[in-house]
């Protein structure tokens, strides 16, 4: 059993996939190719934000989206301590400070409720993260953010495809940032992403940043990175977005069909949907008490499972000193203890599901 098995979906897009790739090797242009305007206009299309800059990485398309609004050091980004190291990463790597705010309990997103009291004098950004495939409460985040002059971006690297009150997620905000790195609901094979927003101002920025600050061929108008999305990438997800409306209607009705295995198990604690907003299912993760003694009968049983995450980022050691806490975030310490991850995909197989989830019974 694959926890998110890749293979079955390239035999299933096997044919889409191949010609892509094909195409790209027979023009060449493997930096910049013509599949890279292709995709951000499918992708524009998708969504419905006005620009979207595809660049190298998840991570890079965080890191550009703060450069563009000329975070400095000093400056501090109100995000979550319960997601990937790149939310907080790229907030350091600009000498700004992470100001993390404790999550909820039961979507595992960040607490709306406790956003305002992390605001001070310093503050530039909020950076709600996507968790697991569902959006946190945007609009109450934007309502936040326009009282006090701040710009949210959302980290939306786990959930390309999900809705919140019928908007697509990564243009529910100034700025919209997604992963395309193999395992995400989008994926690639290697390293990809994107940056969604309808403020032209911000997108030319952004598109200047991706190629090393440049307007024009050697004419440097800002610091840059080397970020660009490699053709052959885009390529890859031009063949994968044929079929992902089905892919993700699949993983809403193996979520749904999780849902209802789960229900009367006492002993796990199920994610929770809001009914205002759909999740992709990044992971699919539940809650248990005494989770290594737990994780053992899926390995007996051949499951693999995963966690996500082990230790809240304001506990990780190179975050020590230079992250700032709002309150306590004694929910994310608890959930970080409790978590782990079912497999999840589009092709996983109901009997699959059963099996697993039989696994928490013996």
């Amino acid at each position: 059993m694959q926890f998110i098995d890749l293979q079955a979906q390239y035999q299933a897009l096997k044919t889409s996939i191949n010609a892509r790739i094909q195409k790209v090797l027979d023009h060449g242009q493997y930096i910049m190719g013509p599949e890279v305007l292709e995709l951000e206009g499918k992708l524009v299309e998708y969504t419905g934000a006005k620009q979207c800059i595809t660049v190298a990485s998840g991570t890079e398309a965080l890191l550009i989206a703060l450069m563009a609004l000329d975070i400095k050091p000093g400056d501090e980004i109100i995000t979550t301590p319960f997601t990937f190291v790149a939310t907080a990463e790229v907030i350091a790597l600009l000498g700004a400070t992470p100001v993390f705010v404790d999550i909820e309990a039961d979507t595992c997103n960040i607490d709306v409720k406790k956003i305002e009291a992390a605001i001070s004098p310093r503050t530039r950004v909020i950076m709600p993260v996507s968790l697991y495939g569902q959006a946190a409460d945007m609009n109450e985040i934007n309502a936040i953010a326009a009282r006090h002059g701040l710009t949210v971006i959302e980290d939306a690297a786990q959930s390309f495809g999900a809705e919140y009150q019928g908007k697509k997620s990564c243009n529910l905000s100034t700025i919209g940032c997604t992963s395309f790195f193999p395992s995400k609901p989008l994926g690639c094979y290697g390293d990809g992403g994107a940056i969604f927003t309808s403020d032209d101002q911000l997108a030319k920025a952004m598109r200047e940043i991706r190629v090393h600050g440049q307007e024009k061929r050697y004419v440097h108008t800002r610091i840059g990175v080397g970020g660009r999305m490699d053709t052959l990438q885009c390529a890859v997800v031009l063949a994968k977005m044929e079929h992902f409306e089905w892919e993700v209607e699949q993983r809403l009705l193996r979520g749904e069909h999780y849902l209802g295995l789960l229900e009367g198990l006492s002993s796990v604690q199920q994610p929770v949907i809001r009914p205002d907003r759909t999740c992709v299912w990044g992971q699919f993760t539940v809650q248990v008490e005494n989770r290594e003694s737990v994780l053992d009968r899926f390995t007996v049983k051949g499951v693999p499972t995963a966690v996500h995450y082990p230790v809240p980022l304001h506990l990780q050691p190179a975050y020590q000193g230079i992250c700032r806490t709002s309150g306590t975030l004694k929910t994310a310490e608890l959930v970080s203890s409790r978590v782990f991850s079912l497999p999840m995909h589009p092709y996983l197989e109901h009997a699959e599901q059963q099996m697993i989830i039989g696994c928490f019974a013996d």
